[in-house]
């Protein structure tokens, strides 16, 4: 029996709220990584913490600087002392799947793209992400086995489903999840990879295309101002979803089946005392893939989010073809005592410190066929206090699931708990969430009305619940 484990940290936060007094804001850059100037164009991998710390940043005009993901998939946080100024370009893109039916790279913080598969009778890979596309659909006839497209993967707005030839259910699209408010800094969610295109009675078989990788995440914070152009081309930030591929050509006819869907869009976070010029923001959903033939292509995935705070915003011009820019107040760039939780073991074999925890991917932890149920699962924590509940959920490849639950104990800056907990048959994906308090304060309202609580849950393969919890105790939930 193999086992994958998957850990998509699903942390309800509770912030406790002040009255609004803040008249400057500051970055919290340290300065270290100095002055970043760059005078071509380059492709940069995240550092593992996921954040530099520069005193200025200056992209000149005709300059793109390329985000790729690190180890642990981390959101890219760029924090400078002094103005950042943005003349040419920014890209956190997705990449788009691949027609021998890998799944697309999510951009920094962004989510892969489903994998096809290349079996009779199987369905495509539900694409990573809270906001995933559900994975074509294998549909038998008389004569030869057809397929849809993939769903498209969600994020602010859902993906695209697809009925396959007219049956139902369709494939569903990935859900919506998250905030504009970008407390919770996500990337977008990968596209459904398809499923095999067999001609049974006339000798071929091809595989469906890959799902689109989700849009990247990035937070960008000066502790004076953000500059773009005021006259000329827009200095451009870009977090699209990659787009789903058509798979391979049917032989017989030339024609196209199976395609995945495509990548949702990212997130794009500016902070600052003062933002100014023209900018341009792209969050776009990637398109799904090409059908043809009169068959159907995957279906496209759902926008991203762009956010802007800032106390001075009287010279600034946003622009984007597909999605709102939302705008406020500045609140702290990043919390000073993250929560995390980790699963350190399952029945005794110890877990990866960077877990791919997908299906596409290897195990990440292996367990013996004649494993007995149930097996212990040893959490550890950070910065979560002793007597918090922490929930494991276990989900086959097949969709099923079981959840049980454990007390944490130890001190807060390092506590543990054991979960005795059944697996299913087969690849499993675990993940791990809890509820606790942050001990930042951040100033946010809500209609004129202080918000003291914010609650964010996220599990892997459903959708992100965030509900707003005002002084007068009214629960206000996320429009999705």
């Amino acid at each position: 029996m193999r086992q994958r484990l998957f850990i998509f940290l699903g942390i309800c936060t509770v912030l406790g709220a002040r009255a609004f007094a803040q008249t400057s804001f500051s970055s919290g850059s340290t300065g270290a990584d100095g002055a970043f100037a760059p005078t071509q164009s380059a492709t940069i991998q995240v550092p593992p913490s996921g954040v530099f710390n520069y005193t200025t940043v200056t992209i000149p005009s005709g300059v793109t600087i390329t985000y790729v993901p690190n180890a642990a998939n981390t959101p890219l946080t760029i924090l400078a002392t002094g103005d950042t100024t943005i003349s040419g370009s920014i890209a956190l893109d997705g990449q788009p799947g691949n027609n021998a039916g890998f799944g697309g790279m999510g951009g920094p913080g962004g989510f892969a793209g489903g994998t096809a598969v290349a079996a009779q009778g199987v369905n495509g890979n539900v694409g990573n992400g809270p906001g995933g596309g559900g994975g074509s659909r294998f549909v038998n006839d008389s004569t030869a086995g057809d397929c849809s497209g993939g769903g498209g993967g969600g994020y602010q707005s859902a993906g695209g489903g697809i009925a396959p030839f007219g049956q139902i259910p369709a494939i569903p699209g990935g859900g919506s999840y998250g905030s504009p408010l970008l407390l919770q800094l996500l990337g977008g969610s990968g596209g459904g990879g398809g499923s095999a295109r067999m001609g049974v009675n006339y000798g071929y078989a091809v595989t469906g295309g890959g799902g689109g990788g989700g849009g990247g995440a990035v937070l960008l914070a000066s502790s004076t101002q953000i500059v773009f152009p005021v006259s000329g081309s827009a200095g451009l930030i870009s977090a699209n979803g990659g787009g789903g591929a058509a798979g391979a050509a049917i032989p017989t006819s030339n024609t196209f089946q199976c395609a995945g869907g495509g990548g949702a869009g990212g997130a794009i976070h500016l902070v600052s005392n003062k933002v100014t010029g023209i900018a341009q923001f792209n969050a776009s959903g990637g398109a799904g893939g090409f059908g043809s033939g009169g068959t159907q292509g995957g279906a496209n995935g759902g926008t991203g989010y762009v956010r802007v705070d800032a106390f001075n915003l009287s010279g600034f011009s946003p622009t984007s073809s597909t999605l709102s820019v939302s705008s406020g107040v500045p609140n702290l760039p990043t919390p000073s005592t993250l929560p995390s939780l980790q699963v350190a073991s399952v029945a005794g074999v110890s877990a990866p410190s960077v877990p791919a925890g997908t299906f596409q991917n290897p195990p990440d932890i292996v367990l013996p066929s004649n494993q007995a149920n149930p097996v212990t699962v040893v959490i550890n924590a950070a910065n979560i206090p002793a007597g918090t509940t922490v929930t494991v959920t276990a989900v086959s490849s097949a969709g099923a699931r079981t959840t049980a639950t454990g007390t944490l104990s130890g001190p807060s800056a390092s506590s543990t708990t054991s979960i005795s907990i059944s697996l299913l048959a087969g690849s499993t994906v675990l993940t791990a969430s809890t509820t606790t308090l942050l001990s930042d304060n951040r100033p946010m309202f809500l209609n004129g009305e202080p918000v003291d609580k914010v609650e964010v849950a996220a599990r892997f393969g459903d959708r992100s619940e965030l509900t707003y919890i005002t002084r007068s105790g009214r629960r206000v939930p996320v429009a999705r």
